[in-house]
């Protein structure tokens, strides 16, 4: 097996985590949450969003929040945005780093925005331009680009089309986002191959879902292709509100032990991670989705019992 020696993690659970619970963190406890997974040691992290309150109410206070936090050296704060609006709520509030959408599902995207995945790439040229005159770092997403709900596997030729669109409007950081939780690994590793051969101007962010239990090969599957850029969830919280039985996505301590047994280096502490994730547990007040935390580090056992 072919492996990285090392890979990075972005922390997503205080977005896409939080945006499908009931219950509405104050400021104050995702402040200091936040504090504690930078302790941790992820180097990047998704905050929140800027999407309008009436739609996500658990990401009202991104903005209140990125002001208490200020500049972190050495960790990236990111943000998503749906428009143009949200790059003007990331310079007031002192955001670097912001994140756009589109989904790879062409029948999804005509239904809600009466447009193809490329026209809704095109439309965000005003935004990367915005975000460049200010100095603020900006990257794309591609959802369900492994399958859909509407329309099963998504053809290699549409996702490639997203990207040369993202391209085309100065965008080349993307992540390949399996929100729907329908990839598989021979799936995984060949699209991966795929974009890294002939999109090599691009770096690329996985995001996995873990609907079916697949997350963690889909991870190793895209590893052994050379991808080295992952975004995990504390307990495994998260899902999309938009996408039918879209569960948590992958916990960050599955992911951090399961490198750590491998002898991949992320950086990060999974003892550290795990109180983050206990202390999510009480908050929320119902069970995560999250092997470590329920049986234990494997090392945890050695020695034991005699």
């Amino acid at each position: 097996m072919k492996l990285p020696s090392s890979v990075t993690l972005c922390e997503v659970g205080l977005r896409d985590g939080l945006q499908n619970e009931k219950t509405i963190l104050p400021t104050d406890e995702k402040v200091e949450l936040l504090r504690g997974v930078v302790d941790a040691g992820f180097p990047v992290i998704e905050v929140g969003s800027f999407m309008h309150p009436k739609a996500v109410p658990q990401m009202a206070d991104t903005d209140e929040v990125f002001k208490r936090l200020g500049d972190i050296p050495g960790v990236e704060l990111r943000a998503l945005i749906p428009n143009l609006r949200g790059i003007q709520r990331a310079i007031d509030c002192g955001c670097k780093k912001v994140k756009l959408n589109v989904s790879a599902s062409r029948q999804h995207n005509l239904k809600n925005l009466n447009m193809t995945p490329e026209q809704s790439v095109e439309g965000f040229a005003s935004c990367v331009e915005a975000a460049k005159e200010n100095g603020i770092a900006i990257s794309g997403s591609i959802s369900m680009p492994f399958g859909s709900p509407w329309e099963g596997r998504t053809p290699v030729e549409d996702v490639d089309a997203i990207i040369e669109a993202y391209l085309k409007v100065g965008i080349s950081e993307i992540s390949l986002s399996d929100t729907s939780g329908m990839a598989v690994p021979n799936q995984v590793g060949e699209l991966c191959a795929h974009v890294q051969e002939k999109y090599p101007e691009a770096t690329w962010w996985l995001h996995f879902h873990n609907t079916r239990g697949m997350a963690m090969a889909n991870i190793v599957a895209a590893m052994e292709v050379g991808m080295t850029q992952f975004d995990s969830s504390f307990g495994g919280l998260g899902g999309c509100p938009f996408v039918p039985g879209a569960a948590g996505n992958i916990s960050s301590e599955d992911v951090i032990h399961m490198c750590d047994e491998m002898g991949v280096k992320t950086g990060v502490d999974v003892v550290k991670v795990m109180a983050l994730s206990r202390r999510m547990r009480d908050l929320l007040d119902h069970n995560l989705d999250s092997y470590v935390l329920r049986a234990g580090r494997s090392s945890d056992l050695i020695g034991s019992k005699s």
